[in-house]
C-alpha cells in the first residue's frame, strides 16, 4: 500500500498536527506502507518507504512560523508517478483543495483529517463575517472525501450538524516511554527554585488564540492572593513571548524543547493550566495526564472530552480566568482529590497508546483501498 499525506507542516514537535501525523507515519512504516509527505515545511529525514516533497510556499500572513504551499501544476505529476492507494488531507486550504479535485477525478479513495478549528479562530480574531464563507467551503470540503476524521466527538457532532455525514473518530495517542512520571526531576524544579511550590505549566505555542490573555490574569491571581504557594512554568515559543516574559516576570520560560526535554518538564509540573478553547483534541493535555499530571481546561473545545473520558483533572468555564483560578486552587488543596485524578488521567494514558489508536485507522486506510479496488476493477 502507497499513501500520499498533504499537510500544512511536517516539522516534527511543532504542533499537535505535526506530532499526531509523525506518529502515524511510524505506525505505516511499520506496516510496511509507503508514505509519501507533501508539504511546505518539512523536517529532512532519510527513512525507508519514507518519500518527502517540499512544496514551494510563502510565510503564512499572520504567523511566520507557518508557511502557505502555492499550487504548482507539478503536484499533480509526482503524486501519478507515487501511484498511491489513498490520499490523506489535512488542510483545508487550496492546496488541499486541488489535490481533493485531483483525487476525485482519479478515482483515488480520498480522506480528510481534522486537526485544527479554523471556525472558531475566525471568532475569536472577531473575523465572524467570515464564518458563513467559510462553512460553506468547509462543509464543500469535508463532503468530497470518502471519509472524515476528527478526533472527537464533539467535533463530529459539530460537523454532522453542517450536513456532514461522512465523520469517522480518529482520536489521539500518547507515547507512555517518553511521558511517563519517571522523567521528574528534582534538579530542575530546583533551577525553577519551585522549592515546596506548585508548579503551574503551559506547553504550547505562545499565540492569543490558546487564551493566554486568560493564562496571563490567572497568573495575576495566584500572585495576588497566593504569591509564594505557585511558580509558572511556560514551555514553547511564538510571536507573543517576549510580551508574556515582561507580564511574568518571575516566570520561567525554557523555550521550544525536544521530547526529552520536555518530558522533563512536564513530568516535574504539579499542574497542567491550558485555558484554550480552540482545540479539536489538546494533545498536551494527554501528554500532561500521562506524565502523572493534572489539568485544568476549558469547557469549549476538545479538552474537555479528553477530561471527562479520564477524569483526570478540572473543566473551567471557558474565558473566565476566576474559573480556572478556582479549579487550579481546587486542585492544589485537595490531596486526595489530586491524586485520584493523577491515577485517573495515568489509567486512561496506559489506554492512549498510539500503536493502538493507529492500528484502528491504518485498518480502515486499508479496507477503503480494497473497496476502492473492488468498485473499480
Amino acid at each position: 500500500m502507497r499513501i500520499v499525506i498533504y499537510s500544512g507542516t511536517f516539522k516534527k514537535n511543532q504542533d499537535g498536527a505535526s506530532k499526531s501525523l509523525y506518529q502515524l507515519t511510524e505506525s505505516l512504516l511499520k506496516e510496511n506502507v509507503e508514505v509519501g509527505i507533501w508539504s511546505p515545511s518539512i523536517t529532512p529525514q532519510n527513512r525507508k518507504g519514507l518519500y518527502l516533497y517540499n512544496l514551494p510556499s510563502i510565510p503564512f500572513p499572520f504567523y511566520s512560523d507557518y508557511r502557505l504551499a502555492i499550487i504548482v501544476r507539478k503536484i499533480k505529476k509526482q503524486i501519478n508517478e507515487f501511484k498511491p492507494s489513498l490520499i490523506q488531507i489535512t488542510l483545508p486550504d487550496m492546496v488541499g483543495a486541488y489535490i481533493l479535485k485531483f483525487a476525485k477525478k482519479k478515482g483515488i479513495p480520498v480522506v480528510i483529517s481534522y486537526h485544527t478549528d479554523f471556525p472558531s479562530y475566525l471568532e475569536y480574531y472577531h473575523l465572524n463575517f467570515f464564518l458563513k464563507p467559510g462553512w460553506r467551503y468547509l462543509v464543500w470540503y469535508c463532503k468530497n472525501a470518502d471519509f472524515v476524521y476528527v478526533p472527537t466527538q464533539e467535533v463530529s457532532g459539530i460537523l454532522k450538524s453542517k450536513g456532514v455525514g461522512n465523520v469517522r473518530i480518529w482520536s489521539r495517542g500518547v507515547d507512555r516511554k517518553l511521558f511517563n512520571p519517571k522523567y521528574r526531576s528534582n534538579e530542575l524544579r530546583e533551577k525553577w527554585n519551585a522549592g515546596d511550590r506548585k508548579v503551574i505549566l503551559y506547553a504550547g505555542r505562545f499565540v492569543w488564540y490558546k487564551a493566554l490573555d486568560v493564562f496571563l490574569k490567572v497568573y495575576q491571581l495566584f500572585k495576588r492572593k497566593n504569591p509564594e504557594n505557585v511558580s509558572f512554568i511556560l514551555a514553547g515559543d511564538g510571536p507573543i513571548k517576549e510580551y508574556l516574559k515582561e507580564k511574568m516576570p518571575d516566570g520561567h520560560f525554557p523555550g521550544y524543547l525536544d521530547q526529552e526535554d520536555l518530558s522533563r518538564v512536564y513530568a516535574s509540573a504539579d499542574l497542567l493550566l491550558f485555558p484554550s478553547n480552540t482545540e479539536t483534541f489538546g494533545n498536551v493535555v494527554l501528554e500532561a495526564l500521562s506524565s502523572g499530571v493534572p489539568a485544568v481546561v476549558s469547557d469549549k473545545g476538545g479538552c474537555k472530552e479528553i477530561i471527562a473520558r479520564s477524569q483526570g483533572g478540572l473543566v473551567a468555564k471557558a474565558g473566565d480566568p476566576h474559573s480556572f483560578y478556582e479549579n487550579c486552587m481546587k486542585l492544589l488543596k485537595d490531596d486526595d482529590l489530586y491524586k485520584r485524578m493523577q491515577r485517573n488521567g495515568l489509567l486512561f494514558a496506559e489506554e492512549q497508546r498510539w500503536d493502538k489508536i493507529n492500528g484502528k485507522l491504518i485498518k480502515e486506510f486499508k479496507d477503503l483501498g480494497k473497496q476502492k479496488h473492488l468498485l473499480t476493477a
